[in-house]
């Protein structure tokens, strides 16, 4: 049967949900600056993410079953909704003078309880509106969205924030949601693929039967452990960042270090989007990681210019795009169409579970170990690898998770079954 599925329905889609995950980028980056202001702490700035990804983790598995048996596009609109109402509850408190750190972190959970509803939704729909000949294509232009709203987001949320606090950044964020939100309502068609169960089926059948489909692929199981490693050794550096950034520059030099990230990630994405099939998408995914794990950090750790920390930057993040395209038509074209909700909430637990850990314990060794470790330390070896003073103990640390990020992507570049998944 032909595909009657037309490519301009997805352009629509991802144009108006690149636009409003732009704006929705927007806020969080404001509140990191006006929490770390506030607090001088990496952990309470690693909770402000910690707060949102529990929820999203804790409810994967069964929103997957969900996402499978409702209307795809009426999920969104929403769980879109609600994360904008919980973005306006901010405001207000922030309009009344009263807003806590606690405040950011309770909206934060609801938050996060809408985005483990609209990611599966968003995920299957993608595939619902795109022909099967253009999923490299629809990847690549995914990586561009994220590449650009990389890019994009740290310089526009610092410009507003400097020009007019929260109140500024959240109202550019809230119009973002405007548009996409009637955009979808009004002119993108999610078909739907029909029933996927006989009426005998109930929730824990499905839970059952995603669970089952990685015990049968165990190479799609280890490439999602893999970047379950990988989450877990990225949060921490994403916690470490902004600590290291700001106790030794101000918020323009954390943005443009962010935004040399998504330039490369537009470079990247070009590369992505002129780089025919490769005959292995796992060695894709792995090489493109060793090369993230391998530069960024070790310059991070050993260098104390900006200069050289945009250029770390911007070699760590280059080869992502390539890595998401690639991963993003590996599952697209392993998972069948009716069992992705699913599948892709029990990949979701899985591979980002690690996350908040990685955010906490981030936030604990800048605090508790690495910064006072530092600020102890008589070894004429560490002060001239590191420097002295604030931000010494997480340059340290991104040695450490340099280190670590190497290990991974040597040791499961080993694993038979991953090695082996397109064969």
């Amino acid at each position: 049967m032909k595909d009657k599925k037309n490519f301009n329905n997805f352009l629509l889609l991802w144009a108006t949900q690149t636009l409003s995950r732009l704006g929705s980028s927007l806020t969080p980056f404001a509140l990191i600056l006006w929490a770390y202001g506030e607090t001088g702490s990496a952990l309470s700035t690693a909770l402000l993410t910690v707060s949102s990804y529990v929820p999203y983790i804790l409810l994967s598995l069964p929103v997957g079953t969900l996402t499978d048996r409702m209307n795809k596009k009426r999920l969104m609109l929403l769980s879109d909704t609600a994360a904008a109402l919980c973005t306006f509850t901010i405001l207000l408190i922030w309009l009344s003078g009263n807003l806590e750190l606690w405040h950011i972190y309770l909206v934060n959970c609801i938050t996060g309880t809408a985005q483990a509803f609209q990611q599966p939704a968003s995920e299957v729909a993608i595939t619902l509106v795109t022909p099967e000949d253009k999923y490299q294509k629809a990847g690549s232009l995914n990586a561009l969205a994220y590449s650009v709203i990389n890019m994009a987001s740290p310089l526009i949320a610092t410009a507003l924030y400097s020009a007019g606090g929260l109140s500024l950044v959240i109202a550019a964020d809230l119009l973002t949601f405007t548009v996409a939100f009637l955009s979808l309502l009004l002119f993108v068609r999610i078909p739907e693929p029909g029933s996927i169960k006989g009426k005998d089926s109930h929730i824990l059948m499905d839970l059952k039967e995603a669970l089952g489909f990685f015990r049968i692929n165990a190479g799609i199981l280890q490439v999602i452990l893999f970047l379950a490693a990988i989450n877990f050794i990225a949060s921490i550096y994403n916690a470490a960042l902004p600590a290291m950034i700001l106790s030794l520059e101000d918020e323009s030099v954390l943005a443009a270090v962010q935004s040399a990230a998504g330039i490369a990630m537009i470079a990247g994405s070009a590369i992505a989007t002129m780089m025919p099939s490769p005959k292995s998408r796992v060695r894709v995914i792995i090489s493109s990681l060793f090369i993230a794990m391998s530069t960024e950090n070790f310059m991070l750790a050993f260098f104390k210019s900006p200069v050289m920390w945009c250029i770390g930057a911007f070699l760590g993040w280059l080869f992502i795009p390539v890595m998401n395209t690639n991963l993003d038509a590996l599952m697209r074209s392993q998972i069948p169409p009716l069992m992705q909700g699913r599948v892709y909430s029990a990949r979701n637990m899985l591979q980002f579970f690690t996350i908040p850990l990685g955010y906490l314990a981030g936030g604990f060794l800048v605090d508790s170990v690495f910064e006072p470790f530092m600020a102890g330390s008589s070894s004429i070896i560490l002060r001239n690898l590191f420097g002295t003073g604030k931000g010494s103990g997480s340059a340290f640390l991104f040695s450490v998770i340099g280190v670590m990020g190497v290990l991974t992507c040597v040791i499961f570049s080993r694993l038979k079954a991953m090695r082996q998944l397109e064969r």
